[in-house]
């Protein structure tokens, strides 16, 4: 099978309806391992695109040539901003920003196009955001994890700091788990 190289960039506003779809994608079927169809739905209410993330230049795209055209493959980021978790819709947000020298960064949007899953997407996701983070003053990085999510981050050195869970609009629970890594 052939190896396929990498590049990761920032994303830009042109970007995001490409963002969208991934999403979609990521979530309705890499999700489908771990959670029923309702579940997933719940989950929805927590997760999508945070324009926020793009405006302050923290978030990236991974892509890969497939047969001569530029493919979008992964994206995902981090912020210097409270908010733990969730796309624009999502309630209970805090967009302000965290003070370094005493409070986390925060690792967000991280999602894979199911074609490309266990190819270190991830990984190289979480390097850029951990790197910019560090670069940045913070010392300590949090996330709100997925149950998919969750072996990802505990390979990678991350800890259970507590687990949320949230009724969703349709009745069933989202989990959502905090995690934690000195940077």
């Amino acid at each position: 099978m052939k190896e396929f190289e990498f590049s990761c960039r920032v994303a830009n506003k042109s970007d995001i309806a490409s963002i969208t779809e991934l999403m979609r994608l990521s979530i309705e079927i890499n999700m489908k391992a771990f959670l029923s169809a309702e579940q997933i739905e719940a989950n929805k209410e927590s997760m999508g695109v945070d324009l926020t993330l793009i405006e302050d230049g923290s978030y990236f795209v991974v892509e890969t040539s497939k047969e001569g055209e530029k493919v979008l493959v992964g994206c995902g980021g981090w912020s210097r901003r409270r908010t733990l978790f969730g796309g624009n819709h999502t309630k209970g947000r805090d967009d302000s920003f965290s003070d370094p020298k005493k409070e986390p960064a925060r690792i967000r949007a991280m999602y894979t196009h199911p074609d490309w899953t266990r190819k270190g997407i991830g990984s190289l996701l979480l390097l850029k955001g951990e790197q910019a983070a560090r670069e940045s003053g913070f010392k300590v990085i949090e996330l709100g994890s997925t149950i998919p999510g969750e072996p990802l981050y505990v390979a990678k050195g991350y800890t259970e700091v507590s687990r949320e869970k949230r009724k969703a609009a349709n009745g069933h629970v989202n989990t959502i788990i905090k995690m934690r890594k000195s940077l």
